[in-house]
């Protein structure tokens, strides 16, 4: 639990910083993703492309998500390595606790050398943010943000159990947030750390339950009405057996004490 809660918080404010040009940078390519650089070390960078590489696929096939925009060529993904923390920073206007950050129309994600679970967290987080994006709409009104936040958390090869006990301990001690709840909050505007460690606990919990539950298949469909319909109960509607997100409230809740 305690890694989880310490690595949570890269990404409360994590979606959005400034571009860097890429002029007096050093490159290296691979199939999908051209990673930039100046001083940082080739293992880092040859480690970031392994990953980049390995997460790439690892995201589509976990959630199902069947590709039509590949990063091929000049639609690549970019990572920019910047050389420290100051760096980093001056470049994103990002915080000081921030480790990585995303641009997500331009499939940009800023880090600095040896940046703390960056492979582990940041690189997976943010490149789901990216895959489920493009198949969702960038500019979807309907995607609630505990699905955006979910699907990314959902990435994240650690972030599992820890969360479904950060869950399980919400709905014991009364402080559990239901999705009606839930789906009008967003992380980028609570100030509660305990509040917002459970948003994400939640948001990847109800992301698990909806592919475990009902199979990738049925997950895909329903980001596809999402994509389509542009309405949150709509697509539940169309794909699961629930009307409303009232009832898969009731359906989620159940699962969790099992």
């Amino acid at each position: 639990m305690r890694r989880y809660l310490l690595t949570a918080g890269i990404f409360f404010l994590s979606l959005s910083c400034v571009s860097a040009a890429v002029d007096k940078w050093r490159d290296a390519k691979s199939t999908h993703f051209i990673v930039y650089y100046k001083n940082a070390p080739m293992s880092f960078i040859d480690k970031t492309i392994h990953k980049a590489e390995y997460y790439y696929n690892k995201i589509a096939d976990d959630l199902g998500f069947r590709r039509f925009n590949f990063w091929l060529w000049d639609n690549r993904a970019k990572i920019y390595i910047h050389d420290d923390a100051q760096a980093y920073q001056e470049v994103t206007g990002q915080p000081g606790w921030s480790r990585g950050c995303a641009i997500i129309l331009s499939k940009e994600i800023h880090t600095f050398s040896f940046a703390q679970d960056f492979f582990d967290t940041t690189l997976p987080h943010e490149m789901g943010h990216i895959v489920f994006r493009e198949l969702v709409g960038f500019y979807n009104p309907a995607i609630p943000a505990w699905l955006d936040e979910g699907v990314a958390s959902y990435a994240e090869e650690t972030v599992h159990s820890n969360a479904k006990r950060a869950v399980k301990g919400a709905l014991l001690d009364n402080s559990f947030i239901g999705l009606e709840r839930l789906s009008g909050m967003s992380p980028h505007t609570m100030r509660d750390i305990d509040m917002i460690r459970l948003f994400y606990s939640e948001s990847v919990s109800i992301v698990e339950y909806l592919v475990k539950a009902f199979g990738k298949d049925n997950f895909i469909l329903f980001c596809q009405n999402l994509r389509d319909k542009q309405d949150l109960q709509r697509a539940i509607a169309s794909v699961y057996p629930f009307r409303n997100t009232g009832e898969l409230d009731a359906a989620w809740r159940k699962y969790l004490q099992k």
